[in-house]
C-alpha cells in the first residue's frame, strides 16, 4: 500500500489552504501523491509541508453560464487538458478526483488504457452544484458514478445525492468528513494582525467569508436592524472579508444607524483569521447556499457557537441548543430571534462555545488523511 502512486485532481483550491495539513498526514502514508489543481489560494507557499504536494496544471476558469440571485451560479469550469500529459508521466496507480469535472471525465476515460482505480470524492450538496434539474447532465454524472471504484462524500447531504440521484452503490459511498479546519493552520501569521478592539461592544457576532449575495450578509443585517426596533444595542457584528456587494451593504448599515454596531476587517489572510476567531464570541453563517462551509468549523475549533443557515452543509455539525442553532436566512425575524438568545442569556457563549470545541476535536487533518487512506484500502481489498 505505501508504494501505490496516487493523483489528486481538484481543479480549484482557491480558497483552500486547509488541505495543506490534510496532505501533510496523508503524504505520511503514500509518499507518492501529487495533488494537482489549476487555481490556488492567495498567499500559496509550496514550501510548506503537505503544499509541496500540490502542482498547478495550466489555469483553471471559471465561465459564468447562468446567474442566480441568492444561490451559486451556473458555471462550467474550464481546465487545462495538460492534465492528461500530467497523468501518464506521474503513472498513478489511484486517482482521486473532486465531483464531476472535466478533468473527472478525462481521467475516467483513460481507466481502461492505463488501469487505475477511480475514487469520486463529493463535498457536499446544494441545488445549484447537483443541478438535478438539469437532465444532460444528470445524465453525464451517472455514467461517470457508473465506473468509479468508491466515493468519498464529505457530508450526508453528498452521500445522499450520489445514491439517489446518481445512483451510486450504497456500500461504496464512504460518508467521511474530509474538509476540517486546522488550528495551527489559521494561526501561522497570527502575530502580523491586531484585530480591532477599541469601542467594539461584546457580545461580538462574527462572520467570516466573501461578500455577496449568496453569502447572507443583507438577511443579517435585516435582523441586526430588527434588533434595533427593539432595543438591542449592546453587541458588535464583526464581517471578514470582501466582495462585490461592500458597497452596497455599506449604505444599507448607514441608512439603518447600524454604524455603530458593525465594523468591517476586510480581507485578511487564512493563516490570520486564528486572531479573529478568538476575539469573536458567537460566529454566524447566513449563507443561501453553501455545499458545505468550512468557517462554522473553523469557529468551532476555537470554541466559539455557531449561528447557521439552513442551507449550508455544515448545519449537519450543529445540534440545535447544544452548541448552536439553526435558522432559515430567508427570514431576518428567525435571525434575530436566535441572536437574541446570546444578548439575552451571555452565559449560552461559554456553554455552548465548549460544546462546539468537543463536537469538533474528532475531526481533524489527521482523522481526514485516515478517511482516504480507509477507502483506498477498500478498493485495493475489495479488487483482491
Amino acid at each position: 500500500m505505501d508504494n501505490l502512486r496516487i493523483a489528486w485532481l481538484i481543479p480549484s483550491v482557491e480558497l483552500g489552504a486547509y488541505w495543506v495539513p490534510v496532505l501533510r498526514e496523508f503524504k505520511k502514508v503514500f509518499k507518492n501523491t501529487i495533488f494537482y489543481t489549476g487555481l490556488v489560494w492567495p498567499g500559496f507557499d509550496a514550501s510548506v509541508p503537505g503544499a509541496d504536494t500540490i502542482k498547478l496544471v495550466g489555469e483553471m476558469k471559471s465561465l459564468e453560464m447562468t446567474k442566480t440571485a441568492t444561490g451559486y451560479d451556473r458555471r462550467l469550469m474550464v481546465v487545462s487538458p495538460g492534465i492528461v500529459n500530467e497523468l501518464i508521466r506521474f503513472k498513478p496507480d489511484l486517482i482521486l478526483a473532486q465531483a464531476f469535472s472535466l478533468w473527472t471525465l478525462l481521467a475516467l476515460l483513460l481507466k481502461p488504457v492505463f488501469g487505475w482505480r477511480f475514487v469520486i470524492i463529493y463535498d457536499g450538496s446544494s441545488p445549484n452544484s447537483d443541478f438535478r434539474d438539469n437532465k444532460f447532465r444528470t445524465l453525464v454524472r451517472k455514467a461517470i458514478a457508473r465506473y468509479a471504484d468508491a466515493f468519498v462524500a464529505n457530508s450526508h447531504g453528498a452521500k445522499e445525492y450520489l445514491i439517489d440521484a446518481l445512483d451510486a452503490p450504497s456500500d461504496r459511498v464512504f460518508t467521511r468528513m474530509y474538509l476540517v479546519p486546522d488550528a495551527d493552520a489559521l494561526q501561522q501569521s497570527i502575530q502580523n494582525v491586531t484585530p480591532p478592539d477599541t469601542g467594539l461592544k461584546r457580545p461580538i457576532f462574527l462572520y467570516v467569508g466573501r461578500i455577496t449575495a449568496r453569502k447572507g450578509i443583507k438577511s443579517l443585517l435585516d435582523a441586526c436592524a430588527i434588533l434595533q426596533t427593539q432595543g438591542y444595542s449592546e453587541y458588535t457584528l464583526l464581517i471578514v472579508g470582501e466582495g462585490d456587494q461592500r458597497e452596497e451593504l455599506e449604505a444599507f448599515i448607514k441608512d439603518r444607524n447600524l454604524t455603530n454596531n458593525v465594523t468591517w476587517v476586510g480581507w485578511v489572510n487564512y493563516g490570520s483569521l486564528g486572531a479573529y476567531f478568538q476575539r469573536a464570541d458567537v460566529f454566524v453563517f447566513p449563507t443561501f447556499e453553501d455545499i458545505w462551509g468550512m468557517v462554522p468549523l473553523e469557529a468551532m475549533v476555537f470554541g466559539k457557537p455557531v449561528l447557521c443557515s439552513k442551507w449550508a452543509g455544515a448545519a449537519e455539525t450543529i445540534v440545535e441548543g447544544e452548541n448552536g442553532y439553526i435558522f432559515d436566512p430567508h427570514d431576518p425575524q428567525e435571525l434575530a430571534s436566535v441572536m437574541r438568545r446570546f444578548l439575552d442569556n451571555p452565559e449560552l457563549i461559554q456553554s455552548m462555545g465548549e460544546k462546539s470545541q468537543q463536537m469538533v476535536a474528532q475531526h481533524s487533518a489527521k482523522s481526514a488523511s485516515d478517511s482516504f487512506v480507509e477507502v483506498i484500502s477498500f478498493v485495493y481489498g475489495d479488487k483482491k
